[in-house]
């Protein structure tokens, strides 16, 4: 035995509903269910839907709970990021200030201490790739310094720079000209 539908809506009121909506599943759902108030089998509506009687009879029911505007297809909030704002905030302002290489034990951030300081102070587990993509939205950039021994002078590299007279010079004997034909 088929579930009956709700008795405050009619064909009516449902094409009605159709002819408003912006949600074209909504108005399949709707047309469909608005043949079976005419007297359609459900089979037949099942047909002007384009799916199977179980799906109809779903509809049925979400129709019977919700009225029409429970046929809509919300899309999902999807999966929850893994950092929040305040994890960004801190995260930024521990990249702007450095780390600290007696308590982090580091003397510049790679993505994979960051990953490892989440881990001890926030108890977050987030993978580097995934870190270094909020980095990159966070508008950092993967930089490398150019390496710079500890001792060296301040002036060596311009000393070591400078140009130096050039060892050879052109003669002074001249050529002779090609004879001329």
């Amino acid at each position: 035995m088929p579930i009956p539908l709700r008795t405050d809506d009619d064909a009516v009121r449902l094409r009605l509903a159709a002819r408003e909506s912006k949600d074209a599943g909504q108005t399949r759902r709707l047309l469909a269910l608005a043949a079976i108030y005419d007297g359609a089998s459900r089979t037949e509506a099942a047909a002007v839907g384009g799916v199977t009687l179980q799906i109809v009879r779903d509809w049925v029911l979400k129709l019977n709970v919700g009225g029409p505007e429970a046929l809509i297809d919300y899309k999902g909030p999807g999966p929850q990021p893994i950092l929040t704002n305040a994890h960004r905030a801190v995260l930024a302002q521990a990249i702007e200030d450095g780390p600290i290489p007696a308590i982090h034990g580091v003397v510049r951030w790679r993505v994979v201490d960051l990953v490892q300081w989440l881990s001890d102070d926030f108890q977050v587990a987030v993978s580097k790739q995934t870190l270094s993509r909020e980095l990159r939205q966070m508008g950092y950039r993967r930089l490398s310094a150019r390496p710079r021994h500890h001792a060296q002078a301040a002036g060596a590299i311009e000393a070591f720079k400078k140009i130096s007279p050039r060892v050879w010079t052109r003669s002074g004997a001249r050529r002779a000209p090609a004879p001329a034909a």
